[in-house]
C-alpha cells in the first residue's frame, strides 16, 4: 500500500512538529511519522522536565536562603519523588495541548517508527510496516540521543544519561557530573541546590567553553562559592563502577569519587539505521549535510533541527521546521515570498544555572575575526536596582562593531534568561548603541542593565561611571 501526501515528516520533535503544524497551517497534506510521543526530547526528557525539576531547586534554595529577606523559614526535607511528580505534571500538561494542536490542523500521525527507502518508482518514501508513504517533500527529524566516551558503558544506575537523572526518586549524597558544558552545569546546578555534594570534571580548560571567557569565569566562582567541586583540565583515563558508586581516574593521576556519575558529554544525531545513506541521503559524522535552504544531497528532502550541524537548541528546531515548511509551500506555488534562511548566529542560548547564563551573536574573539575592529562594554549588575533587591551578581557584556551595530550580548546572572530576548531584536535587526539607548526601559527592572549597558556604549552613561 502507498499513500502520497503533500509533506512526510519523520519526526515529532521540536523541529519536526513545528514543520507540521506550519505546513498545515499553509493549507499542505501532512503525515507525521512519531515512534514515541508528540513532543520529542525536548519536551518529555530534555528542555522543560529539566527546567521543572530547576525551579524545584530554585524554591529550596528560597526555602534555604529566606533569613537574609526576614522571612524565617524551614527547609524540611526534599522529595525527590515528588520533585518528578511535579516535572511530569507539567510535561502532561503541554503533551496534551500539543496533541490537540496538532489534531485541530487535521495532520495524520502515524504512532510507529519509520524508514526511509526509494518507491518502485525511485520517489523517497518513508516505510512504516507494510505501508509506504511518499510525499512530494519530505523533512527528516530525527533529533539526537546523549553521547558516552569510549569505555564507559551506561548502566542508568551508577552511570547516567540526563535521561536517566530526570527519573531519579533518591539523590545521592555524592554525585560526579562528566562534562562541563550546558547540561552537566544545569544538572550540578540543580543537584547543588537538592543538597548533594557535586563534583563537576571537564576536560577542556573551562566551563560553558562556547561561551566568553568572563562568563566563564564568573560562572565558575559563583559555582564554587555554592560549594560545588570544579576540575577543569582533567581528562578521564578511566571510570571504575563498584556496587558502592563510581569512581573517575583523572589524568593528572587524582581521583574522585560519587555514588553516582552523570554522563553528559553532549548529544548525537540520530540517524544510523533509518535508510538515509541507502537512499542518498549524504551523512557527514552522523549529520546531515544540507544547504542553506537545509535541503539535503536528495531532491526535496530536508533535514532539520539536531540533524544539522550547528548548536543543539529546541528552538533552533522550531526555526528550522517553520523555515522548511515555508520553503516547501513556496516550492509548491502555496506561498509567494519564499522565507528567509535560519542563521545559528541569530539563535540566543541559555543555561539555566544559578546564575544563569544567556548569549547571542558573536563572542568578542569571533567579532575580532569578522570585522576587525570592534568596542566592547561590561555593565556591573551591582549598578541595577532590581537585581539587587534579588541579590544577584553578574554582568551584561556587549560588543559592537566600531562605529556600528550590535553584534553580540552576553550575561550571567540571576533571571537573565529573560532578558535574552530583547537582546537578540538588538543583534537581529543591526541595532546601534544610540537605538537602544533612545528606549526608556521600565524601572526598576533587570531590563534597564541593558538599556543602561547601551547608554553607556553610546556615549552617554547614566547610572555607570564614564
Amino acid at each position: 500500500m502507498s499513500d502520497q501526501v503533500d509533506v512526510v515528516v519523520l519526526g515529532g520533535g521540536s523541529g519536526g512538529y513545528a514543520a507540521a503544524l506550519r505546513a498545515a497551517q499553509l493549507g499542505l497534506s501532512v503525515t507525521l511519522i512519531e515512534k514515541g510521543k508528540l513532543g520529542g526530547t525536548c519536551l518529555h526528557r530534555g528542555c522543560i522536565p529539566t527546567k521543572a525539576i530547576l525551579h524545584a531547586a530554585e524554591v529550596a534554595d528560597s526555602a534555604r536562603h529566606s533569613a537574609r529577606f526576614g522571612v524565617h523559614t524551614r527547609l524540611d526535607r526534599i522529595d525527590a519523588k515528588e520533585i518528578v511528580t511535579y516535572a511530569d505534571s507539567v510535561v502532561s500538561r503541554l503533551y496534551k495541548g500539543l496533541t490537540g494542536l496538532v489534531k485541530s490542523r487535521r495532520i495524520t500521525v502515524v504512532a510507529d517508527e519509520g524508514r526511509v527507502e526509494r518507491a518502485p518508482d525511485g520517489q523517497i518514501a518513508v516505510r512504516v510496516g507494510d505501508d509506504l508513504i511518499v510525499g512530494r517533500a519530505t523533512v527528516l527529524a530525527t533529533g539526537s540521543a546523549p553521547k558516552s566516551i569510549p569505555g564507559v558503558e551506561i548502566d542508568g544506575t551508577r552511570v547516567l544519561t540526563s535521561e536517566h537523572a530526570l527519573r531519579l526518586e533518591t539523590l545521592p549524597a555524592k554525585a560526579l557530573v562528566l562534562g562541563g558544558g550546558v547540561i552537566g552545569v544545569e544538572f550540578a546546578s540543580a543537584w547543588t541546590s537538592l543538597g548533594v555534594e557535586v563534583t563537576v570534571v571537564e576536560a577542556l580548560p573551562r566551563l560553558l567553553p562556547g561561551e566568553e571567557p568572563e562568563i566563564s569565569a564568573a560562572l565558575e566562582r559563583a559555582l564554587r562559592k555554592r560549594g560545588m567541586n570544579i576540575r577543569t583540565s582533567s581528562g578521564v583515563e578511566q571510570v571504575v563502577v563498584t556496587d558502592e558508586g563510581v569512581t573517575l581516574h583523572l589524568a593528572d593521576q587524582s581521583t574522585v569519587s560519587g555514588e553516582l556519575v552523570l554522563v553528559a558529554v553532549g548529544r548525537g544525531p540520530v540517524s544510523a539505521g533509518l535508510g538515509y545513506e541507502d537512499a542518498g541521503v549524504v551523512l557527514e559524522r552522523g549529520l546531515v549535510r544540507v544547504d542553506e535552504q537545509l535541503q539535503t544531497s536528495v531532491d526535496d528532502v530536508y533535514a532539520v533541527g539536531d540533524l544539522v550541524s550547528g548548536p543543539q537548541l529546541a528552538h533552533r528546531g522550531f526555526a528550522h521546521g517553520i523555515y522548511v515548511a515555508e520553503q516547501i509551500a513556496h516550492q509548491l506555488a502555496r506561498l509567494d515570498r519564499a522565507p528567509v534562511p535560519v542563521r545559528d548566529r541569530d539563535l540566543a542560548k541559555i543555561t539555566y544555572s544559578d546564575p544563569e547564563v544567556a548569549s547571542v551573536g558573536l563572542t568578542e574573539e569571533a567579532a575580532r575575526e569578522a570585522y576587525g575592529e570592534i568596542e566592547t562594554l561590561t555593565y556591573d549588575l551591582a549598578g541595577n536596582g532590581r537585581s539587587q533587591i534579588l541579590k544577584t551578581q553578574g554582568f551584561v557584556k556587549l560588543i559592537r562593531q566600531t562605529d556600528g551595530p550590535v553584534v553580540g550580548v552576553h550575561l550571567i546572572g540571576s533571571r537573565v534568561s529573560e532578558l535574552i530576548a530583547e537582546a537578540q531584536l538588538i543583534t537581529g535587526w543591526d541595532a546601534f548603541p544610540a537605538d537602544v539607548a533612545g528606549l526608556i526601559h521600565p524601572h526598576p527592572t533587570q531590563a534597564e542593565a541593558l538599556g543602561e549597558a547601551h547608554l553607556a556604549l553610546a556615549g552617554k552613561p547614566l547610572h555607570a561611571h564614564s
